[in-house]
């Protein structure tokens, strides 16, 4: 039996493996994939979630990986009205750096294995979690197959779950809960795409979005973002679809055109949806595999880094005092719902302004005529100015 098993060596896992390897405890990693592997993601890491990266010991491996910096966001509104802001000290907040980076998921997630294949860590790639084993109220491990095909038994101490929005623990504990906002991702690259600055950008026209990231010199990162219902029906010609909605938003058709899109698109939905904290001890759960609610914020990378911090925060304590029950765990659940409480709320609120036409024009107007707040709310999007620090604009 060893100390921690993590399931999912992304982002969050990694981290989580990581970090508690650096604390001494017996950490055994398993992931379905061989790394690199693909993986659909708008490829953006904030400001704020470099300071972890530093942390983990990463950071100058990615910018050596080729990693590009985004100095800031370029909006552009329904009515054609465009805003800038950078990534820049707001009040007594300063941003770890001041920028954020763009960079293929490929090479991100490659990156944290091979920083997890230098830990003290058992990491074994190519085994598939299939189960999770309960006994007496708490999980004690979880049925795997090797790529051999043979089926194990693997127990710990403790089990963290970071094994994504597909979450087999999440799933097999009956945690998982649809949401109401049922929106999809269709995501693809560009290359020639002109004028491509130091920002990224974002283009809104209700109901859809579309966020353009570059990766690498010369291949963009474009993301469309569009309601659940009107994609399904296309889910057999994703192409056909994509391209026929690009023209229909007339100012990201411009900014595209001459464009070429250089890799086939692949389709992510719904985006989001719900996980109930677990009703049983033994088991924590980090990143994707906790919940995913949209990815306009890009929250998705520094939410994975930051709760496998707090994860590893609790799973020691756990752990040290021999106490890994529903009750012992909770810390996790409740200073990760308290730290992330704020940037939801300012999600939601974004969404609805993504859905009403007249009132993104208006915000935007809002936010041309006050760039303090703009730099107050690209620095809560970039992780580094609290929520609350909006409500002092």
């Amino acid at each position: 039996m060893t100390d921690v098993l993590v399931v999912g060596a992304g982002p969050a896992g990694a981290a989580t493996a990581i970090l508690l390897a650096e604390r001494g405890l017996e950490v055994l990693v398993l992931d379905r994939a061989a790394f690199p592997r693909p993986k659909i993601c708008g490829e953006y890491v904030s400001p704020e979630a470099a300071r972890v990266l530093d942390r983990l010991g990463v950071l100058k491996a990615l910018d050596a990986a080729g990693a590009v910096p985004l100095a800031g966001m370029r909006i552009t509104a329904p009515d054609g009205r465009t805003i800038e802001a950078r990534y820049r000290p707001v009040g007594p907040w300063r941003p770890y750096r001041d920028h954020a980076l763009a960079l293929p998921r490929e090479t991100f997630d490659a990156t944290l294995a091979d920083r997890l294949r230098l830990a003290p860590v058992d990491f074994r790639e190519r085994v598939r979690v299939t189960d999770v084993v309960v006994e007496d109220g708490r999980v004690t491990g979880v049925d795997a197959v090797g790529a051999d095909g043979t089926t194990r038994r693997f127990t710990a101490r403790l089990v963290v779950a970071a094994d994504g929005r597909a979450s087999v623990v999440a799933q097999k504990l009956g945690l998982r809960r649809a949401h109401r906002l049922q929106r999809m991702a269709l995501v693809t690259y560009l290359g020639g795409l002109r004028d491509v600055a130091d920002v990224g950008e974002i283009f809104v026209d209700p109901p859809d979005y579309v966020i353009l990231n570059p990766v690498t010199p010369g291949r963009v990162n474009m993301s469309l973002v569009v309601p659940l219902a009107d994609a399904a029906r296309f889910s057999d010609r994703p192409e056909t679809f994509f391209t026929a909605r690009v023209k229909q938003l007339r100012h990201v058709a411009r900014r595209v055109a001459g464009a070429d899109i250089t890799a086939r698109i692949r389709a992510l939905g719904p985006l989001a949806y719900r996980v109930a904290p677990p009703n049983v001890g033994g088991v924590l759960l980090v990143g994707d595999a906790a919940g995913f609610y949209d990815p306009f914020t890009g929250e998705g990378v520094f939410t994975a880094l930051r709760s496998a911090e707090l994860a590893a925060d609790t799973a020691a304590t756990a752990l040290r005092a021999g106490d890994c029950s529903v009750t012992a765990l909770a810390a996790y659940e409740r200073t990760r719902r308290a730290i992330f409480a704020g940037k939801a709320r300012l999600t939601h609120a974004l969404q609805l302004a993504i859905r009403h036409r007249r009132l993104a024009n208006f915000t935007a107007r809002v936010l041309a005529g006050r760039p303090a707040m703009l730099d107050t709310l690209l620095g809560v999007i970039g992780d580094f100015v609290p929520p609350r620090a909006l409500l002092s604009r």
